[in-house]
């Protein structure tokens, strides 16, 4: 029995892998091990915002899906018209721009181009 440690999107799993003689499993239990979620203590804390500002605002531009940022089309201090697009996020090949959700001032940008997101990760912030 072999023992592995395997990280899938910053999770941690131990693996236990057992080699059968002759290449079948004489069990389903042995065909189909089971992962189990080990503490995430090598996971690497993320990167600091590189163009956050100090201070937040009180509307939140989220990401509405996983994707990478391609292009950020606005900067902080800047003002917005609802509707206008903030950044590019790049989403199953196909470039989304997001836009602002109301009126205001660009308060904090915290991606930067090439950046990974999540959906729901706050990509900007308004006044």
């Amino acid at each position: 029995m072999k023992n592995y440690r395997i990280t899938v999107n910053g999770t941690a799993y131990d693996v236990a892998v057992e080699e059968v003689a002759g290449g079948s499993a004489s069990s389903p239990a042995a065909a189909a091990p089971k992962a189990a979620p080990a503490a995430p203590a090598a996971a690497p804390a993320p990167a600091p915002a590189p163009q956050a500002s100090g201070s937040a605002g009180s509307v939140v531009v989220s990401a509405p899906m996983p994707g990478k940022i391609l292009n950020i089309k606005s900067s902080v201090g800047a003002s917005v018209k609802r509707g206008e697009v903030i950044l590019v996020l790049e989403a199953m090949k196909m470039e989304n721009e997001v836009v602002a959700p109301e009126d205001g001032t660009v308060a904090s940008i915290n991606v930067a181009a090439g950046d990974s997101v999540e959906a729901g990760d706050t990509l900007a912030t308004l006044n």
